[in-house]
């Protein structure tokens, strides 16, 4: 059975709180695990969470601000103390190399994780075609089932080099129950051979085409929005998702405070969820200037909900949030 499901395990932004982590997120889809911005503290939530290291494909790091990458030091410690044995590429901003390393490196221990560095860097940022940056798969990552998901790049508007991440699922079909019986297909294993080949030739001699018995289906897909100013990648990001994870840090009372630091207000995000056609949209990532819980999560609900009527989690550490149902196709 597939898991579609964001596991989040922290919350807050520069500052955690008594009840709010800094950030953390795991995106589980199928064989796939991506652990998005670890900051301080995200193996002890991994922990509460019931996430396990060996559960991790992938590391993906928006920014190397603290609240986004300091937890990655005890991370790395538990690939290697638990012998995790298939290879986890962390992706990050080329200019964070350097720090990133030193967190790899920040303790004393045995180094038996299996790391692949994958800095994301944008030839031409003039250049909107290389505003994308696809991300390869390594030797050694683990789930390389066809028609695996992608995960893709785009540059940020932040106060050092930031990068956000879509995860999308390549359209395919899906084999019409109906349509395999009245076709004479047998349950078992001809149903996988025909999926996988496109044809099949029965045991009376018939022929039975893939397209014949199939109807569309969708891919689907998520987008992490972490620290930015609003930007034209933020709806690119955004565009048609079934679920976007978006910082959320001020009231938008508080707009002059998100300009100063280069962050989304509340609205400014659900208007991009509104405007990009979001399916489910996560608000995250909250100061720690809000009280609980007039303001957060209320406060942050009532202002996301004058501009989005679509899914809606303001989110709280250790929620966990399933993809919504696949699109019908059109």
């Amino acid at each position: 059975m597939t898991r579609r499901e964001l596991v989040v395990l922290g919350t807050a932004s520069m500052v955690p709180t008594r009840t709010r982590n800094h950030n953390g997120y795991v995106l589980f889809f199928d064989d796939a695990a991506i652990l998005f911005d670890p900051g301080e503290g995200t193996q002890r939530q991994m922990a509460f969470a019931g996430v396990s290291a060996t559960d991790l494909t992938r590391i993906a790091i928006t920014h190397l601000h603290g609240d986004h990458s300091l937890g990655l030091a005890g991370v790395a410690q538990r690939l290697s103390g638990d012998q995790v044995r298939h290879t986890v590429p962390i992706s990050f901003p080329a200019s964070g190399q350097e720090q990133v390393r030193h967190l790899l490196d920040a303790s004393a221990y045995d180094h038996h994780e299996r790391v692949a560095l994958q800095p994301v860097a944008f030839p031409d940022a003039s250049a909107r075609a290389e505003r994308v940056v696809t991300l390869p798969r390594v030797d050694g990552e683990r789930g390389s089932a066809p028609g695996a998901p992608v995960l893709s790049a785009r540059p940020l508007d932040h106060r050092v080099d930031t990068v956000g991440y879509r995860l999308q699922e390549p359209d395919g079909v899906s084999l019409d129950p109906v349509a395999l019986a009245a076709a004479g297909v047998p349950n078992g294993p001809a149903v996988g051979r025909l999926l996988r080949d496109g044809i099949l030739v029965l045991d009376d001699g018939r022929t039975v085409h893939r397209d014949a018995v199939s109807v569309p289906r969708p891919g689907q897909s998520a987008a992490f929005v972490m620290d930015t100013r609003l930007c034209d990648a933020v709806l690119e990001l955004a565009d048609g998702v079934d679920l976007l994870v978006v910082e959320s840090t001020f009231l938008h009372r508080d707009a002059d405070l998100a300009a100063r630091w280069a962050h989304l207000t509340c609205r400014q995000a659900a208007i991009v969820a509104a405007r990009a056609g979001v399916r489910h949209l996560v608000l995250t990532h909250f100061s720690q200037r809000y009280r609980v819980p007039d303001e957060l999560p209320d406060a942050f609900e009532r202002e996301a909900r004058e501009v989005f009527d679509g899914g809606l989690t303001v989110a709280a550490d250790l929620d966990r949030v399933p993809l919504p149902p696949r699109r019908r196709p059109a």
